[in-house]
Order: C-alpha cells, then structure tokens, then sequence
C-alpha cells in the first residue's frame, strides 16, 4: 500500500517488467506539443484502480497547483490521463474549472477548486474525483458542505459535479465537514468516504454513493482521536477493512489510527506531533524537527533517520511488496527516498521538486514518483517530473520516464 500527499493517485499493478531507467524514453513536453490541442482520452470499460477516471486499466493523474500567469488564482484541477503499459501521456489532458463543471450553489458558481480524494464511490468501474469548493456561507451555524463529487466515465471525468451529501445524523460542530479519505472501512467490498467533523469525530459515509452524491448506507458520527483524516487509507492489521490516520488538526500535530472494522471505528496506534505523517503495512512514519521517526504496525519506535524535510509520501519504489519512504524538503526543493530494510540512509532522488504522486503508471509492478518544481514567485512556470521506480539501489530512475509543464493547461 502506498500513500500519496494529494490522494488523487494510488498503486496500480500490470504487467510491464523492464528494470533499465534506459528502456523508458523521456517524454519531454516543449514548445510545439504545448501549443497543441489536448489528445482525445481513451476509452475504457471499467477498472478498480482508485485514480483512473476512464477506466481504461492505467492510473491518471490530477494536479491542483498549476502554473498559472496570467490566470487568476485558481486555474482549476489538471488531470492527465494515462495509457496502459505506457505511462502517463502529457498531451492527453483535461481542466477542471468550477464555471464549467462543478455544481453551483444557491445559485452561485464556486470560484475556487481544489482536488481531495479519488476512488469509485458508485461502483461502476470509473474512478470519481471529490473535490472542495467555496459554497456561500454567512458565518452562522452549521457550514454548508464545500465538497463535490465529480463522476468518471468511459470517456473520463464529464458532466457537472454535485454537492455530497452529508445526513444531519452523521454532522457534528460547526467545522467545515472536509479533508475526505476513501476507503473500504466496514469491509463490504464499497468505498466509503470519511469526512472531518468537529469535536475529534469523523462524518461517516458508506457506500455505494448515488450519482446525486449521497451514501446509501447508514451514515454516522464516530469518535476519533483528531479532526483531520488524512489519506490514503490503507490496512495496517490485515483484518480486510481499511484504516485512516487522523490528525489531532492541521499543521504539527499528534496522529493516531483509526481501525476500521464491521462495527465501526476502534482507537489504534498513536503518534507524536510532527509536520508530516504517514502509514500502512510496514507500521508508520513521522516527520518531525528531529528527523524521520519510525514505527513498527503496533506502535512500537523502532529507529531515527536523520532527514530533514516537511512532506512525506511512501511508495513500493522497488517492487517487492514493501514501501519505501520519499522526503520533501520545501527549503532545498528536493527529495529523499528512504529504504525501510536495511540501514536506510537517504539517497537523494535525481530531479528537484516535491512529490505530487505516487503510483504505478507505468504497470510494471512498482511505484513510481511524481515530482513538480516552480519557479517564480507567482507560480509562473514549473516542471513536472515523473521518475519511474527501478529495483537497483537508488529505487528510482536516473532519466525521467517524462517531464513537462502545466503550463499547458491554459491552452
């Protein structure tokens, strides 16, 4: 199991087998192809990948943060699709902008839109993106909902999002009901969704979803050791349901594990404040001012990496069935890959930005990261970079699989 900083783009496996950074081309994204039109999306019929919108078998992926000169200050969501056993393909490409596809409220258009989470909360073999929004509220009481549900299809994300649905039984407080993590957490074989409450409890909400955005399952309140869940989910136990983190609140913060289960949430693991944390199979990690804690799946400390860094993602870079763990450092503008076996001293990956993704889109069986550089003040220009992961010591490629540019949104 993976984790990802954006949750829009999860493991996938296929069947592409090549060890050699040499075997994958670099697809660099310039000049002419940026002035071209976007490529049409393939079509698929239906996958269980949690980021593959057209479900045509390869992960796709979506980028909130989008060079954006001259563009306002919420461009809207890119996604790019990919292609089975090839990888992602920069030129086929959409924009979510919320004048054109989200769902507006009480009459209002939202003006910003910021991607959340992604799985296939209706079950029909298209990935479904949940995105935030700005809904019009007057400061007293209960917030309105600022999430959207926005549907896949054969033909990819279409059509207009619509507000989810979140029953009174299953709200709690006066927070915005936000940060929502997809997971199987009763362990009926559906997505679910849980969603920030106040209070240190959690909104509820089993699927399947109908494509009016509401769970067809008893929605409830459950109490948590944090307000902010934080995905992806995953199954620390091997019990066959997932899991979530949650984070006592935003910025540093203690964590704890909410284990999912048939009859609801019990209390797991907890963790001390740290920037950044993540979870899964191999017990957990925390990014603090000391460096990289990590945890055996009990809770147990197990040892100290000293990495510097505010962001953290894990990912089975190499392909034998355990994660390694990719550092962020804002301050440097590079990333670290730490191996959980073995010594684990950092290794520096070989490009610059921050790791946006992680997933195998490329279907050879392991993760691979995608990193994005700005420059500028305003968010200008940038590069994207996806570095494919490898089964030698530096756990990924020395020569990306494709870099470019969101830049080529606006077109």
């Amino acid at each position: 199991m993976c984790a990802v900083l954006l949750a829009a783009a999860l493991t996938a496996c296929g069947g592409h087998d090549s060890d050699s950074a040499g075997t994958h081309r670099p697809a660099t994204v310039a000049g002419e192809q940026q002035r071209s039109a976007p490529l049409p999306v393939p079509r698929g019929k239906g996958s269980r990948l949690p980021s593959d919108f057209n479900g045509d078998g390869a992960p796709d992926l979506v980028l909130d943060d989008l060079a954006h000169d001259g563009l306002g200050d919420d461009p809207g969501i890119g996604v790019v699709y990919g292609r089975k056993h090839h990888g992602l393909v920069a030129g086929t490409r959409l924009l979510l902008t919320p004048a054109k596809y989200a769902a507006r409220v009480k009459g209002q258009a939202p003006a910003t839109f910021a991607s959340e989470a992604s799985c296939d909360l209706d079950r029909d073999g298209y990935a479904d993106l949940v995105v935030s929004t700005d809904p019009p509220y007057d400061g007293q009481g209960m917030p309105p909902v600022p999430l959207q549900i926005l549907f896949g299809s054969p033909t990819g994300i279409s059509g207009k999002g619509v507000t989810l649905k979140i029953p009174a039984r299953a709200r709690f407080g006066n927070e915005w009901p936000d940060q929502p993590v997809c997971g199987d957490f009763d362990g009926d074989g559906r997505n679910d969704l849980v969603v920030h409450a106040s209070g240190g409890r959690l909104s509820v909400l089993p699927g399947p979803f109908t494509r009016a955005g509401a769970p067809r399952g008893t929605a409830r309140i459950a109490q948590a050791s944090g307000n902010v869940p934080t995905g992806p989910a995953a199954d620390l136990d091997g019990d066959g349901t997932d899991d979530v983190l949650v984070r006592a609140h935003a910025g540093t913060a203690r964590s704890a594990v909410a284990l999912g289960g048939p009859g609801g949430f019990t209390k797991g693991a907890t963790y001390p404040a740290g920037t950044d944390a993540v979870f899964g199979r191999f017990g957990a990690a925390v990014l603090g001012e000391a460096g990289l804690k990590l945890y055996a799946p009990g809770g147990r400390a197990t040892r100290t990496v000293r990495v510097t860094g505010d962001r953290l993602a894990a990912a089975d870079l190499n392909g034998d069935g355990r994660d390694e763990l990719a550092v962020s450092d804002a301050a440097s503008d590079g990333v670290h890959l730490i191996g959980l076996i073995g010594p684990g001293e950092p290794r520096r990956a070989p490009a610059k930005g921050h790791v946006i993704a992680v997933a195998d889109y490329d279907g050879d069986g392991r993760d691979d990261l995608v990193l994005q550089h700005t420059t500028g003040t305003t968010g200008a220009t940038d590069t994207v970079t996806v570095l494919t992961g490898n089964r030698a010591a530096t756990l990924v490629s020395d020569t990306p699989q494709l870099t470019f540019s969101t830049a080529e949104f606006s077109n």
